[in-house]
C-alpha cells in the first residue's frame, strides 16, 4: 500500500464510488510531466483516503493517437451512466487541446469519442472540466494558456449532448489578471505573462456557482476564488480578493467524502519531483469555500 507522500502526481483528482466504497485517484505522472513523452493515465484506489493501490492503467494511447507528450491534468466525470475522462494532450508542432475519452468504468479502458480535442484547434489549451449547467447542458471550462495569450483566459465551451463536440464558440469568462492576488511570471526566453490553471466548478449549499483555479502569487503557485454574480456559468465572474491557498501548491478540485465532508484535493508544493497529493478538510460559506485549519470540520 501506498501514502500520498509515496505518490509523485500532479493536478490530483478525486473520484468517489460508493458502491465499491473506493475513491479513484487520477492525475498528470509526475515523472513524465515534463518529458517529451508520456506513456498513458494512470490511477489510484483507496478505500480511506490514505492508503493506496496502484498505480493502475486508465489510458494507453492507441496506434495512431495525435498526441505523444504532456498528458495532463486527468478528470473523469459520470454523465448520463458512462464515464468520461476529460485530458489534456499535444504534440510537436500541434496545440495543446483538451480531448474527451469514455469507457463503461472508471477503471476504463477509456477510449477516445472524437477524432481530436474539442477545444480550439488553433489555441493553446489545456485543463478542460465538466460542468453541466441547471438546464442539463454540458460544457467544457478550460484555459487559454498565457503562453500564447499573455494573459491567461478561463473560458466555457457549450458541448454537444453527447460530448462529441463543441456546438458553440468559447465564452470568455475571466482574465488572470482580473484576481488582485495573480502576479505575472517570466519563463524562458523573457516570456511574461499571466498564468491559469485547473478551473473546477463548484455549487454551493446556498446556490451561488464557483470557480476555483490557480496562478501565481507571492506565496507561489496559488489558489483562488471566482464568483459568479448570476449564479450561471456565463456570469459575469467576480474575483474573491484574498486567494484560498497561498502555500505553493494548486491546481485543485472538491469532492465529498463518503461520510459528507468537503475535501480539496491539490499538488503542492508546485516544483517537480517533489509535487505530492494534498486532500484537506473544506467547508462551505454562504458565498465561498475556506480550508478548515482547526480540525472543525463541517
Amino acid at each position: 500500500m501506498l501514502k500520498n507522500t509515496d505518490i509523485h502526481i500532479r493536478d490530483p483528482f478525486v473520484l468517489p464510488i460508493p458502491a465499491e466504497k473506493k475513491y479513484y485517484l487520477y492525475g498528470t505522472t509526475g515523472p513524465q510531466a515534463w518529458t517529451d513523452f508520456a506513456s498513458g493515465i494512470d490511477y489510484y484506489t483507496s478505500p480511506d483516503l490514505q492508503s493506496w493501490e496502484g498505480p493502475f492503467p486508465a489510458f494507453r494511447p492507441p496506434a495512431g493517437f495525435w498526441a505523444d507528450r504532456n498528458f495532463w491534468a486527468p478528470e473523469v466525470h459520470v454523465y448520463r451512466g458512462r464515464y468520461y475522462l476529460f485530458a489534456s494532450f499535444k504534440a510537436e508542432g500541434v496545440c495543446r487541446g483538451t480531448q474527451i475519452l469514455a469507457a463503461d468504468g472508471p477503471q476504463g479502458p477509456f477510449l477516445p469519442i472524437s477524432e481530436g480535442p474539442v477545444t480550439p484547434r488553433d489555441w493553446e489549451c489545456l485543463d478542460g472540466t465538466l460542468f453541466v449547467d441547471a438546464h442539463d447542458q454540458p460544457w467544457m471550462v478550460f484555459c487559454h494558456e498565457w503562453v500564447q495569450v499573455g494573459d491567461g483566459e478561463i473560458c466555457a465551451l457549450r458541448l454537444s449532448d453527447d460530448l462529441e463536440s463543441a456546438i458553440e464558440q468559447p465564452h470568455l469568462l475571466f482574465h488572470a489578471s482580473e484576481a488582485p492576488w495573480a502576479q505575472e511570471i517570466t519563463r524562458s526566453r523573457n516570456r511574461k505573462g499571466y498564468v491559469t490553471d485547473g478551473p473546477s466548478l463548484h455549487r454551493l449549499a446556498s446556490g451561488e456557482l464557483i470557480i476555483l483555479w490557480s496562478s501565481h502569487s507571492t506565496g507561489g503557485y496559488t489558489i483562488g476564488v471566482a464568483r459568479s454574480t448570476s449564479g450561471e456559468i456565463l456570469g459575469p465572474w467576480q474575483q474573491v480578493a484574498k486567494p484560498l491557498y497561498a502555500g505553493d501548491g494548486g491546481h485543485c478540485m472538491v469532492f465529498r467524502t463518503f461520510d459528507g465532508q468537503h475535501r480539496l484535493a491539490f499538488h503542492q508544493p508546485d516544483p517537480s519531483p517533489h509535487e505530492r497529493p494534498h486532500l484537506i478538510p473544506l467547508r462551505e460559506t454562504e458565498s465561498s469555500v475556506e480550508i478548515v485549519v482547526n480540525g472543525d470540520e463541517e
